[in-house]
């Protein structure tokens, strides 16, 4: 009864690792994003090393050193830096991005946009000052 038994499979398989002595199976998180949901509402300053996905609505100004993602249901009423955009959603204010943005055919931008690269998509909106270009970056 006791100490008769075998190693389960299930007990065995919890040791196996691959070459590098990591645990076979598991993921390595390189990066995460931060997402904050349909629904949400958030006043203040926004702060993010990481990626952000906005699909809820954000008053205020927002800072993300890497990918910022807008889906069609996220909205943003200030300032938006980030160093690469992907917009599907509404910004009313500033835009700031230090590489590529790109605004998707349901994205609508109502204020000043600066950016190193812009694409636009059919359908895409933008009304204020557009300046592209890395002229447009201190170095």
């Amino acid at each position: 009864m006791f100490g008769t038994k075998t190693k389960s499979k299930s007990s065995t398989s919890s040791n196996n690792s691959s070459a590098n002595g990591r645990s076979a199976g598991l993921a390595t998180n390189v990066g995460s994003t931060c997402i904050i949901a349909k629904g949400t509402v958030i006043e203040g300053k926004f702060k993010s090393v990481e990626d952000l996905r906005v699909d809820g609505t954000i008053i205020g100004d927002v800072t993300c050193q890497k990918r910022f993602v807008m889906g069609t249901t996220g909205k943003i009423v200030g300032t938006v830096d980030c160093s690469e955009s992907n917009i599907e959603g509404k910004i009313e204010g500033e835009i700031r991005v230090s590489g590529r943005l790109h605004l998707h055919e349901t994205g609508i931008i109502e204020g000043k946009i600066t950016a190193k690269k812009l694409v636009v998509d059919e359908g895409a909106t933008y009304n204020g000052e557009c300046l592209i270009g890395e002229q447009h970056f201190k170095k």
